[in-house]
């Protein structure tokens, strides 16, 4: 019976692991679905929930709507105050108090020690139940670009949802700037501008959908402005079997046999020996023309030469190849008829 309950036991652990792990997965396939196909994520807080989640070191500013809890006070217990143009506050017995810029545990402390001129050990906590609202632009390759407005405590995912996640077509790097008077961006790779007075930061969507709690998830400030351009491309066109843009994603470049592997391959009338590579000359509408032994590349001797954002490979026809096909297709189909003759020759 013992042996018994022993293997039940394990078999139970075994089973809650494996739906942790599985729990897990699923969570960051949903997050991940959203952000590309503005799906709705799960979140860790919605916006009716947010007063517990900013509280207490969310800053106050105004049209910000608090509830103050004060059980021994009842003109001031359980009411909402609403915080001016100026950042003031009026409230019962104390009078007018500042509490734009403060945070929601600073007022409450402040509270506390006006309170204590009336009341011996006052007991106050505050809940922020309406936010003001300040624009975040989003800009670039969104389903919905455009000015959204934070209320409380806004993350960077939670912004990409609202926007109905990214376009087919966006590039796979976000870029965060903010404003110098609400702070620089906190991670290690952001750089700052003393001209513009601003901070900026690339963010990699890999790191935002296949993480938990990414640090990269920053919370975002009022003013902020989160772009996405589209994704860069190579062009392959001529004798291909699929002529289309490659996107580029993640990649700084792609050889010329991915490339090409990408495009389904040569047609039979392609020339297979050298291709010709069409890059654009900076600061001009011209491009640059440069030819690639293939050749030389499949047999090792030369590198697969890599394709930078905004190359065209062009693939030509082959002059033999387009004359020898047409030639050989017809001699076959002719054979059965010669056949035929040969053998009803008397």
């Amino acid at each position: 019976m013992i042996h018994r309950g022993l293997i039940c036991c394990l078999m139970l652990a075994a089973m809650g692991v494996a739906g942790f792990s599985q729990a897990t997965q699923t969570g960051q396939q949903n997050l991940q679905g959203a952000v590309f196909a503005g799906q709705q994520a799960p979140q860790t807080a919605n916006p009716a929930q947010l007063s517990d989640s900013v509280r207490p070191d969310y800053t106050l500013g105004p049209s910000d709507q608090i509830l103050i809890r004060v059980p021994q006070s009842d003109e001031i217990n359980e009411r909402p105050f609403r915080v001016d143009t100026d950042g003031f506050i009026n409230l019962p017995v104390i009078g007018r108090i500042r509490a734009g810029g403060l945070t929601v545990q600073e007022l409450e402390a402040d509270i506390t020690t006006r309170l204590r001129e009336f009341i011996r050990e006052p007991l106050v906590s505050i809940t922020v139940t309406q936010f003001r609202s300040e624009p975040v632009f989003l800009t670039g390759a969104f389903r919905t670009p455009g000015i959204y407005t934070l209320q409380g405590r806004r993350t960077l995912v939670e912004m990409l949802t609202a926007a109905g996640g990214l376009a087919p077509n966006a590039s796979h790097r976000i870029k965060v700037s903010r404003r110098a008077e609400y702070g620089p961006i906190d991670l290690p790779n952001a750089v700052e501008d003393p001209d513009k007075k601003t901070s900026s930061v690339e963010i990699s969507l890999e790191s935002l959908t296949q993480n938990i709690n990414p640090e990269e998830d920053i919370v975002l400030q009022p003013f902020d402005v989160v772009n996405v351009d589209r994704a860069e491309r190579v062009y392959v066109v001529g004798e291909v079997a699929k002529v289309a843009p490659i996107e580029l994603a993640e990649r700084a470049s792609i050889s010329i046999l991915q490339a090409l592997s990408e495009a389904g391959g040569f047609t039979q009338f392609a020339s297979r020996d050298k291709v010709r590579v069409l890059r654009p000359i900076l600061g001009t509408n011209r491009r640059a023309e440069i030819e690639i032994d293939l050749k030389r590349v499949l047999e090792g001797k030369d590198i697969d030469f890599p394709l930078l954002p905004n190359d065209a490979l062009v693939v030509t026809r082959s002059s033999s190849r387009a004359v020898l096909v047409p030639v050989g297709t017809s001699m076959l189909a002719s054979i059965p008829y010669i056949i035929i003759s040969v053998l009803l020759r008397p």
